[in-house]
């Protein structure tokens, strides 16, 4: 006959195990054979470029699973089209987290998609990680303590094109063609950070344009007209050869500065037509993976064995193979750093817990590090030129 202590002893310990199973069934979206994560995605729309970053996303997850997933669970990552809309965006994120029941949002793409998302996410206490916009109205820990961007700030590189400007052409005449949302105007308060008291004499015009617009002639007319030796384009990839072709047009070659989000060679510069975009500058903070130099590197033999196998049919010239595989690489990296505990609160600390994290495709020097008291992953880029090729990186 069992002693009475040692019957109330397994009785405890399998109340614990009882209890730590349910812990664990308490978390929406984790079981002990899935993670489910949720994003929505432009796969159409004006900004449908993007979708591309998505589908890099899924693609890597698929291989992840292929190799066993992360903690024996596989990663279930279910991307819904939003068409770069805010209403459906809102309509997605709620059919994921109420109805889908995800753990966590992984790569939530665009700003103004974020903004109309963002209130709802902390109200409900869910994880978006990675968020995919550089606004810095959302990068706001104390405000927003469950949704963490990776990208830098558009601010932050608004400012760095401001320093070049002043390093390089002291005497520009600036106008700003910006898109008319908060992505847009982060670089105009960048350049106002960088220039500071130089602003009004440098920056000789602001022309803004809404995502709905077909063309950008009259702005880039605009901006000839104010007497402009230099554009900054805040832009997104559909816009960015809108401007390139009407300069073409015009017979006009001012320095033109293309922000991150619209710099792709490929589908951006490539549907202007390449010769046109001799000279852009853009600042970047992933490699090329088909400039020559990485040839050898290991991180982008890597890149393109996967790419080989899990989208063969993927150009390699479009940045958004790269930013994808890039931001679902940092997103597994999150929850191996788990290490088997996938309750939401995990999630976030570790997402908030980065240091001196490097993907396969991140420049050299380039580190990602966050704290619960500074959510800014990335704070460093580097400036490049297009030679008509490539982007060649500048001294730094």
């Amino acid at each position: 006959m069992k002693h009475p202590a040692f019957l109330v002893a397994c009785a405890l310990a399998a109340g614990l195990l009882s209890a730590s199973a349910r812990a664990e069934d308490a978390t929406p979206g984790v079981t002990a054979t899935e993670i489910k994560l949720g994003q929505n995605a432009p796969y159409s729309g004006p900004a449908s470029a993007y979708g591309n970053i998505a589908k890099a996303e899924v693609a890597y997850m698929q291989m992840v699973n292929d190799q066993g997933g992360v903690a024996g669970r596989k990663i279930n990552l279910i991307s819904l089209d939003d068409g770069y809309s805010p209403p459906k965006t809102v309509e997605v994120i709620r059919k994921l987290i109420e109805e889908e029941q995800v753990a966590a949002l992984f790569q939530t793409i665009g700003t103004a998609p974020n903004s109309a998302i963002i209130k709802y996410t902390n109200m409900k206490k869910v994880p978006d990680i990675w968020m995919a916009s550089g606004s810095s109205l959302l990068l706001d820990g104390k405000k927003y303590p469950w949704s963490i961007p990776f990208q830098p700030s558009y601010r932050v590189e608004g400012a760095m094109f401001a320093k070049y400007i002043l390093k390089t052409k002291p005497d520009a005449k600036v106008a700003i063609i910006y898109q008319n949302d908060d992505l847009g105007r982060d670089y105009v308060l960048g350049m106002k950070d960088g220039l500071a008291d130089q602003y009004g004499k440098i920056v000789v015009k602001e022309i803004s344009y809404e995502i709905t617009d077909p063309l950008l002639d009259s702005q880039v007319i605009s901006a000839k007209d104010a007497g402009a030796d230099t554009i900054l384009g805040a832009t997104t990839p559909k816009f960015t050869p809108l401007i390139l072709r009407k300069l073409s047009d015009l017979n006009w070659h001012p320095l033109v500065i293309i922000d991150s989000n619209g710099n792709s060679v490929n589908p951006a510069l490539t549907a202007a037509g390449l010769d046109k975009a001799v000279g852009v500058v853009t600042a970047f903070y992933l490699k090329d993976v088909t400039d020559p130099q990485w040839k050898d590197d290991p991180g982008v033999q890597r890149f393109m064995a996967w790419l080989g196998k899990y989208a063969p049919n993927a150009d390699p010239s479009d940045i958004m193979w790269t930013y994808g595989y890039n931001m679902a690489q940092a997103m597994v990296y999150v929850l191996e750093q788990c290490k088997g505990d996938f309750s939401r609160a995990n999630i976030m600390k570790q997402a908030t817990s980065l240091n001196g994290f490097a993907s396969d495709v991140m420049l050299p020097g380039v580190t990602a590090d966050t704290s619960p008291t500074d959510y800014r992953a990335l704070k460093a880029m580097r400036l490049a030129r297009f030679d008509g090729k490539k982007y060649v990186l500048m001294p730094e």
